[in-house]
């Protein structure tokens, strides 16, 4: 049997596998109930015998060790493989496993925004709002029809204002972050917060405490609640924005993916045309872009399921 995981800064979810693909059970756990990974593991692990352990956690993932990003954890492959009885042991970067899941997940699994539905063998394109934002990049080799996963950290890339409003956004942003404000400040489920706390002080309304991203989400889809709907447009602006941003740096002609715990959840708001307008709007590139698919991925296990693919295939190339 394999175990799988997806650690994030809200939850942690963990699974057993069998090595063909059947799962055993699963368990989320809140991510912040926890000093360390290693404890959340023992309270986990039971009396499987396992072979193989994938771990997508949310962080860069160095010589086996990743410092969680929004989390106070160290995760090590080498700890965990002892913990876990010696099963060979990978830790993927959070989007990384994502990607894998996104490459064995049906055509059902995903819901098109974009005029162009149908992909090509190419690279692709993955964004994750969430907790915070994440991005990979499916590299595509033609010689052999094959994919690798690149892993990155492109969330916390520079903020780029595109108009006035977006402009202030910042600047009041670079009062609580003075020395970087990244995408991930605002393309987020505490992104959303800080655009809707924004918006109400711009209108003299002061609300305290601010609601929660949820909250915000479902009074926007509900229309009751003017601020709500303009910082939800927003928040699907500079989505847009960053995943045409993306795209440019990888010619993704294999699509472009939206997972995540967000997207999914505000599908009638991505679907409404502010998300697509800001991911064309590059100037000479807007005809190429509006040409390439642009899906969201249904599946709230993306990366559990991903990991779990990487342990089977890599078990199975090592032996």
């Amino acid at each position: 049997m394999l175990l799988a995981g997806d650690v994030g800064g809200t939850k942690t979810v963990l699974a057993i596998f069998s090595l063909e693909g059947q799962s055993v059970r699963e368990q989320t756990f809140a991510s912040a109930n926890f000093a360390c990974f290693d404890d959340l593991l023992k309270a986990f692990l039971d009396t499987e015998s396992l072979t193989a352990v994938c771990i997508g956690v949310a962080g860069p993932v160095h010589n086996g060790r990743c410092q969680t990003t929004n989390l106070p954890w160290l995760l090590d492959s080498t700890t965990i493989a002892a913990q876990t009885g010696g099963a060979k042991t990978w830790l993927l970067n959070d989007l990384e496993a994502t990607a894998w899941g996104i490459l064995s997940l049906p055509d059902s699994a995903f819901a098109d925004l974009g005029v162009n539905t149908t992909t090509e063998p190419g690279h692709k394109a993955v964004l994750a709002a969430g907790t915070g934002l994440g991005e990979a990049i499916i590299a595509y080799r033609a010689a052999d029809q094959s994919y690798q996963v690149l892993p990155t950290e492109g969330g916390h890339s520079d903020f780029a204002p595109h108009n006035d409003l977006e402009i202030d956004l910042l600047e009041a942003l670079r009062q609580q972050f003075p020395d970087h404000v990244s995408n991930e400040r605002v393309i987020c489920g505490p992104g959303l917060q800080a655009i809707y706390s924004f918006l109400c002080a711009r209108c003299g309304k002061h609300v305290q405490p601010t609601p929660a991203p949820s909250i915000i989400s479902e009074r926007a889809l509900a229309g009751d609640d003017a601020i709500a709907v303009q910082a939800l447009t927003l928040f699907c602006q500079l989505y847009g924005a960053e995943a045409g941003n993306l795209a440019l740096k990888c010619l993704p002609g294999g699509g472009v993916y939206l997972a995540g715990g967000i997207a999914p959840k505000i599908l009638g708001f991505l679907k409404n045309g502010a998300f697509i307008e800001r991911f064309v709007q590059k100037g000479r590139y807007q005809s190429y872009l509006a040409g390439l698919a642009v899906k969201v991925c249904l599946e709230p296990k993306a990366a559990l399921l991903g990991a779990a693919a990487y342990a089977r295939q890599h078990i199975q190339t090592s032996s």
